[in-house]
């Protein structure tokens, strides 16, 4: 009888516990009902509605009204993992966990209005992406950006966290697309995207393979992604090729990966290594690589991947050849005092994380006056370059050859005019 009464106590506070609950979520839609509508909307047609996740469950129960609005927690990825671990793990370890902490390990970060950063309008909006420590949120916080804490919601966005969105191929857009990494009008121009879109349509059938972004980089849901050359088309161990090696050394020297003068490892190196930005091992790049092949495998055979790949392998070759040339006419400049070394260059030399924020002509006076010959060779490294390369993987020929590798034979050209141009103004002065 006891253990009857016992039991029915227990049952007794559950309900209890569920009746709170309840009326807490109660409280919770009555009032962002009104303050906002399309959060309270989406939440009710995702899949945590139907499991009877709650608001508190992600957002704590500290808040209650409008005067304590500050107290609703931020869920970072940490609240995630308490039901998605396997999900957490593959993305602490993917390209994507990285993406805070590389915007922040580049110079040109700190070099821009703080909005366009931390504010999410500019590089913050895409590589607020990675898990942040607990110092680095708080100083987010101190800035007002209380926003700007999980990685989860960029694909799988608030809050109804579909599945069905982080898969199609336009949640990579948002980040995947313009000056840097067009990836997105590479695919989208491709005849992979123009078959995605002909199924889209329904002018293919149900069957017939379409592959999208995912197919390739999150194969089976992971979250977990690389890419054998990696963002900035450096690796190591270096080329077998002599000259390509040359070249790849010198491109790593104007990312202060390497030192100019010494080929010792630069003050970007750490960061590169600890960041994951590139391939530091053959194993490393020969592991990414074969994954791809096996990806290309599905649809192809296992030959034609590796024809393709190769011949990817083979236009870097060529465009490191040109970029190299690039960056030794410039440094030239720096060795002979036409271009006066910037305070926070690591070096004299040409130093293309700096973006656009490059430094000036030696003996200029107004701090505005900026070295638009760095510039062009930031463009021709940044944006041309990228999509010479980028696009022979993405199978885009008109991106290829016109806005690639066309663009970047013009970006010599005009490079190689202005140092003429400059050398001539300067011995005329002296």
């Amino acid at each position: 009888m006891k253990k009857m009464k016992w039991m029915l106590g227990l049952v007794g506070f559950g309900l209890l516990a569920m009746a709170s609950q309840t009326l807490a979520k109660d409280a919770c839609i009555t009032c962002h009902e009104k303050i906002s509508p399309g959060q309270v909307q989406d939440w009710r047609v995702s899949r945590h509605a139907g499991e009877g996740v709650s608001c508190d469950a992600c957002h704590g129960d500290a808040h209650s009204s409008k005067a304590d609005y500050k107290k609703a927690k931020m869920p970072s990825e940490q609240v995630c993992k308490e039901c998605h671990e396997e999900q957490f793990d593959q993305f602490s370890h993917g390209k994507h966990n990285f993406g805070w902490k590389a915007m922040n390990a580049i110079p040109a970060t700190h070099m821009a209005p703080d909005e366009l950063m931390e504010g999410g309008r500019g590089c913050g909006g895409c590589h607020n992406m990675g898990i942040k420590s607990d110092e680095e949120k708080a100083e987010q916080l101190a800035k007002g950006y209380r926003y700007q804490n999980n990685s989860c919601d960029e694909c799988h966005t608030r809050h109804a966290f579909s599945k069905k969105e982080a898969k199609n191929p336009h949640a990579c857009q948002q980040c995947h697309m313009g000056y840097d990494h067009p990836q997105w009008e590479m695919w989208s121009s491709s005849k992979h995207g123009e078959r995605y879109f002909a199924k889209l349509a329904g002018d293919l059938p149900e069957g017939a393979a379409a592959p999208v972004c995912q197919t390739c980089h999150m194969g089976d849901g992971s979250h977990n992604n690389h890419t054998a050359w990696g963002f900035l088309g450096v690796r190591l161990p270096l080329p077998k090729d002599p000259q390509w090696a040359a070249d790849q050394v010198t491109i790593l020297k104007a990312l202060a990966v390497l030192n100019p003068e010494t080929g010792e490892p630069g003050p970007v190196y750490p960061a590169v290594a600890a960041l994951d930005l590139a391939r530091l091992t053959e194993e490393a790049w020969q592991k990414e690589r074969t994954k791809m092949i096996a990806t290309c495998s599905q649809c192809h055979s296992e030959e034609y991947g590796k024809e393709q790949l190769a011949m990817g392998d083979a236009i870097m070759q060529k465009v490191d050849r040109i970029m190299a040339d690039a960056i030794e006419v410039v440094a030239g400049l720096y060795k002979d005092g036409l271009i006066e070394k910037p305070a926070d260059y690591p070096y004299n030399y040409p130093f293309l994380l700096t973006f656009m924020e490059t430094g000036g002509e030696a003996g200029v006076k107004d701090a505005s006056k900026l070295s638009y010959i760095d510039q062009v060779l930031l463009q021709m490294y940044m944006k041309h370059r990228m999509r010479a390369y980028q696009a022979f993987f993405h199978v885009n020929p008109d991106y290829a050859y016109w806005y690639g590798w066309n663009e970047m034979r013009k970006d010599m050209g005009e490079i190689q005019e202005l140092a003429k141009t400059m050398r001539a103004t300067h011995k005329a002065k002296h």
